[in-house]
């Protein structure tokens, strides 16, 4: 009978050291095609501002990060899966996400900008109706099931728009004269505009964020189910301490060479 006892005890005991473990890891999902929020850099890693704030989030909640890669179109279905328990991917806090989702307080933003050739069709477009007016019947590049998708479909009904899988995709298109312009965040522009096939490109009009729009949503925030409110108040108040010490803007300047943190 004891030892029957003590078996019982025993697997009990693996149980909720399976349990614990499993409490200590944090999986969290990015893309690592969104420079410099996450990228993959020439070796295979996983780099950017994001993989390094989820590094620093785990040690201040003494978890231990799993970073896993997963295409832009099926993130959120792989969180509600199970596949990881975290967004971290420059995923901007919406009220239509906000629907399927939850997120953590916002931790960075950025304006989202309208690029073109320099001498094409938006270099006389100064407002966003003169961007409205100048891409009427012209083709239109942007990221799928981004909120710059919902944008250019809810605020630039004239233009004709084109669906990429990355904003890699996009940039080579634009480049190469296969669409007249496209919407991205400005940072995931930033390399396409300093490099060298994106001399003769610029952007034009108005930066737009939340506050021109609400598609724009509350800023960049890290994505999670519903029901893992724990996980949320963890992550919160780590979110915190990484702003009211200064790393966060650190982080940011880093890798983006101004500070995008949200205060």
């Amino acid at each position: 009978m004891m030892k029957s006892w003590l078996s019982l005890a025993a697997a009990a005991a693996l149980v909720l050291a399976a349990g614990t473990a499993s409490a200590e890891t944090l999986r969290v999902g990015t893309e690592g095609a969104y420079p410099p929020y996450n990228a993959t850099d020439a070796s295979g890693k996983l780099v950017g501002f994001e993989i390094d704030l989820a590094n620093e989030l785990c040690k201040r909640t003494q978890m231990t990060c799993e970073i896993i890669q997963q295409d832009w179109d099926g993130m959120i279905p792989a969180l509600m899966n199970k596949r990881y328990d975290a967004i971290m991917a420059g995923m901007s806090v919406t009220e239509e996400r906000m629907k399927q989702i939850a997120f953590s307080k916002p931790y960075s933003t950025t304006p989202a900008w309208f690029v073109s050739a320099k001498d094409g069709v938006l270099k006389d477009a100064k407002t966003l109706a003169d961007i409205q007016a100048a891409l009427k019947g012209k083709s239109v590049g942007v990221q799928r099931s981004t909120i710059h998708q919902n944008f250019l479909e809810a605020k630039v009904p004239g233009a004709d728009v084109k669906l990429y899988d990355t904003q890699d995709d996009l940039n080579l298109d634009l480049q190469n004269g296969r669409i007249d312009a496209g919407l991205a965040d400005s940072l995931g522009w930033k390399d396409f505009l300093a490099s060298d096939a994106g001399k003769g490109f610029s952007n034009f009009g108005p930066g737009l964020t939340g506050k021109d729009d609400p598609i724009f949503g509350l800023g960049v925030g890290i994505g999670l189910r519903k029901e893992d409110t724990a996980l949320k108040a963890k992550l919160d108040k780590a979110l915190d301490e990484v702003n009211a010490d200064g790393t966060l803007t650190k982080l940011s300047v880093q890798w983006f060479g101004f500070d995008t943190s949200v205060k």
